[in-house]
């Protein structure tokens, strides 16, 4: 079966992009610096982008780079050099979040592990044939509004951040 799996381009270039989304997103739980997490940010989506055109969504894929990874991460790095992050929290290697993130992405990899292994085929006696094409259609018509959601949420996170540092400033001075 793994044999029959790699042997399709488009699933080896599908697992191959959501490694580095991976990556990516597990770089954001380990840098320190704004910056940088940003950086680990823009390659997570674009890997995303990767991921929706080699699903055959090619208006989403066009919307993930056009619209995230050039407007809004624009934005943010923008918003991240307005903020002028000399302060001395960024010194320190890790964060005090590393330990908490990799044992939620082991629970995360043995919970997945578990369905990939045994979901289906324990409960139905067969396996189930689910395709690229399936999942593409599936986003498409029933996970479209929470995809769009990401992006008020992501603008609520920049104005709050603004806010916080707004506060923060007039508080030090007076």
């Amino acid at each position: 079966m793994i044999d029959a799996m790699l042997r399709d381009l488009d699933t080896v270039l599908v697992l191959a992009f959501a490694l580095t989304a991976f990556v990516g997103a597990a770089l954001m739980l380990v840098l320190r610096h704004p910056m940088q997490v940003a950086m680990a940010l823009i390659l997570t989506m674009v890997s995303l982008g990767a991921i929706y055109g080699l699903l055959g969504v090619h208006f989403i894929a066009a919307f993930q780079i056009l619209i995230y990874v050039s407007a809004v991460m624009v934005f943010m790095v923008y918003v991240i050099m307005l903020l002028d992050v000399r302060d001395a929290s960024f010194t320190t290697r890790f964060s005090a979040w590393l330990v908490p993130g990799i044992a939620g992405g082991a629970l995360l990899a043995v919970a997945l592990g578990y369905a990939l292994s045994f979901g289906d085929e324990k409960l139905s006696g067969t396996p189930a044939a689910f395709g690229i094409a399936q999942f593409a259609t599936a986003f498409l018509s029933e996970y479209w509004l929470q995809f769009e959601l990401t992006s008020v949420l992501l603008v609520a996170a920049v104005v709050a951040a603004l806010a916080v540092i707004k506060g923060s400033r007039r508080a030090g001075r007076g």
